[in-house]
């Protein structure tokens, strides 16, 4: 990949501050360590304006047609990222890869390079909390759970400080080890994260590596929603007993096995009900379910209102 010198990101509203702080303060402090102006950033839009964060706070942006040098578009997201992408904003990413710019995510910006179909044969990072539905919305491309993802001419990464590992990494081979050293020194940043690092999932923060076996079961329950394995194959896969390993669950999570994978599966169908438009039937096949009746009945005891009512609740 040629050197990036020319940043754009395109705010979409209610994007990430901290997220966007991240990646920006990168390129920042990389010229006042380096005692340079080599990198250059731009605060896009459609048309310009104010483009408030998140946390209310806006900032001011250009019409991107307005900037000349644009070497990368990174899009800005944040929660509601499916419900302020437009299609005036899919026809202006369309237009940038025709373009030959490369393009990113930052957060959940992933989302709209792949509603606008640029992320089909791609492998992707989006904020863990999008992660499933996105999995199961865009089947061409390969949400990774990864901190940041650089595949070919796509940079995407989650929220948080993945955009500052991100940034680090993209700007390394131009800047060199030693400026990079002292970057992540200047942000006291004891560890820095590559593309190999994945994100830290609820579970994991939690747990630390207080029993790998139990992270190794939850990550296989995980990647086995839609058709859930039985407590005899857990303990055939972790070479454990049955017995052994569900002692070792409650032990750990304070719950059954059975009952952990039952709620992780109710989870995952709430975040497609309010994340997707997928439909009902389909979502409760995607999580594992055998009916319908079941399925409703099992969302109701856990969420306190039947699955049929979630988007209503949450659209109204």
């Amino acid at each position: 990949m040629k050197p990036l010198l020319h940043f754009s990101f395109l705010l979409m509203p209610h994007f990430n501050m901290i997220a966007f702080t991240n990646a920006v303060e990168v390129l920042r402090v990389a010229n006042q360590l380096g005692k340079t102006n080599q990198y250059t950033w731009r605060l896009v839009s459609l048309d310009g304006g104010d483009v408030a964060a998140s946390n209310g706070i806006a900032l001011e942006t250009v019409a991107i047609s307005e900037v000349e040098k644009i070497d990368i578009v990174f899009v800005c997201g944040g929660n509601d990222i499916h419900e302020v992408t437009t299609a005036e904003h899919l026809a202006l990413l369309r237009r940038l890869d025709r373009s030959g710019i490369l393009l990113g995510g930052i957060c959940t910006g992933a989302y709209a390079l792949a509603k606008a179909g640029l992320l089909s044969g791609y492998e992707c990072s989006i904020h863990w909390e999008r992660l499933f539905a996105h999995q199961e919305t865009f089947r061409k491309a390969k949400f990774s759970k990864r901190l940041f993802v650089i595949d070919r001419d796509r940079v995407t990464c989650a929220g948080g400080v993945a955009p500052l590992h991100m940034m680090l990494d993209l700007i390394a081979p131009h800047v060199g080890q030693r400026l990079i050293s002292e970057i992540t020194d200047y942000f006291i940043v004891e560890h820095l994260r590559n593309t190999n690092s994945l994100q830290a999932m609820p579970l994991v923060a939690r747990l630390g590596s207080a029993n790998r076996v139990v992270f190794d079961v939850v990550e296989m329950m995980e990647s086995n929603i839609d058709e859930p394995l039985s407590g005899d194959e857990f303990a055939r896969r972790t070479k454990m007993s049955n017995r052994q390993l569900q002692r070792l669950f409650r032990e750990t999570l304070g719950t059954s096995m059975a009952k952990y994978y039952v709620q992780l599966r109710l989870k995952r169908a709430r975040e497609l009900l309010l994340q997707t438009d997928m439909p009902l039937q389909d979502i409760i096949t995607a999580c594992g379910f055998q009916s319908t009746s079941h399925f409703s009945k099992s969302y109701h005891q856990e969420f306190g209102h039947p699955p049929s009512e979630e988007r209503k609740r949450v659209r109204g």
